[in-house]
């Protein structure tokens, strides 16, 4: 699923909650179908890896069927214009497969490029109230940060067009965060509402919630492409080391693991510990007194071995770009049999042409 905000490590997808409540999906077993996005507004970094991407190829090796929307028309909901869209929805793929992502088993679409999706969201349009997309937290959150002047109608139906994007391919299991709780609940609506008026069609789909820890950026705040403090998944072993040398942590030389007394230092040992699959604390005694220096060698040594296999394919990908041109078509064409399939079921329980 994809939002207007910045992905971010809180996007999918391993479940934590229990079956209290209905919404939430405590496993993926029993589950067929997952859909989960980005937008294509820049590099993705080891936010979105650790948040999304590892447990994208998770669920994949599940069997779950994978269906992945770079939400090109997306980027317009908070921002007055598109920038190199082409390029940038590229790049998401390169990152994708780089993360083991296998286009052989998922499909990989662009928004735009799927007519029948967004047709969709006319007839669900009327399914739901002003009202109801007023009162939506995350809506009245999203404006609020919003890059535009003034809040276009886009961007206030949002939760709409998302539940087009979820039901057009009759998702049941969908990884979100905790904030976009609100947006699936709409499109759980929309599914209920159209199969209550006109004939059962549509899975009430599930979230699928994320036990993935939360990586801050470099400056100790929310790791965002555009803050400047990610280390995205391309950059380099000098790029890294940089990077981290920069980063924000504490006069405090003896290093302990403690995210809400010192964010930066606790940050730094839970992305060592990501990368070497420890537990932060182990890896705090270990460095002990060595201060913040030790604690940036150990953090860069740890990502740069990590990410090597990674980087290595993603420059032997990003020598082949027309391969990546090819996963789109290929997924596009099966996104459009599927959306194509739907829009005549919709049609035909409507009783429209």
């Amino acid at each position: 699923m994809t939002a207007p905000a910045e992905p971010t490590g809180t996007d999918t997808t391993a479940a934590t909650a229990g079956p209290a409540n209905p919404l939430i999906a405590p496993t993926a077993a029993g589950h067929r179908r997952v859909l989960t996005g980005d937008r294509p507004t820049g590099p993705l970094h080891l936010g979105h890896y650790f948040g999304t991407l590892r447990n994208r190829v998770q669920l994949q090796s599940q069997g779950l069927e994978l269906m992945i929307v770079v939400a090109d028309y997306q980027v317009i909901t908070d921002r007055d214009r598109p920038d190199r869209l082409a390029e940038r929805a590229e790049n998401l793929v390169l990152d994708y497969l780089a993360a083991g992502v296998d286009p052989g088993r998922a499909t990989i679409f662009t928004h735009s490029a799927v007519p029948a999706l967004n047709q969709l969201l006319l007839p669900f349009l009327s399914l739901v109230s002003v009202a109801e997309l007023s009162r939506n937290p995350t809506v009245k959150d999203e404006i609020a940060h919003s890059r535009q002047s003034a809040v276009s109608g886009l961007m206030f139906t949002y939760p709409v067009h998302q539940a087009a994007d979820l039901l057009f391919c009759k998702a049941d299991l969908v990884p979100v965060g905790q904030d976009q709780l609100p947006h699936l609940e709409v499109a759980r609506t929309v599914a209920r509402r159209f199969n209550d008026r006109y004939g059962t069609l549509f899975p009430e789909p599930q979230a699928l919630l994320s036990d993935a820890p939360l990586l801050l950026g470099t400056d100790a705040g929310k790791m965002s492409k555009s803050r400047g403090n990610a280390i995205s998944l391309g950059a380099d072993g000098d790029e890294t080391a940089r990077m981290l040398r920069g980063a924000v942590t504490d006069p405090d030389r003896h290093i302990a693991y403690d995210p809400e007394h010192r964010p930066g230092v606790s940050n730094l040992l839970l992305l060592t510990a990501l990368c070497q699959d420890r537990d932060p604390h182990q890896v705090a005694e270990e460095i002990g007194a060595g201060g913040a220096a030790a604690l940036k060698r150990t953090a860069t040594e740890a990502v740069n071995e990590y990410f090597r296999p990674l980087r290595a394919r993603r420059a032997e990908l990003a020598a082949d770009r027309t391969l990546l041109r090819e996963v789109l078509h290929t997924g596009n064409a099966r996104a459009n049999e599927i959306a194509n399939r739907t829009l005549a079921e919709v049609r035909t329980a409507m009783g429209t042409f």
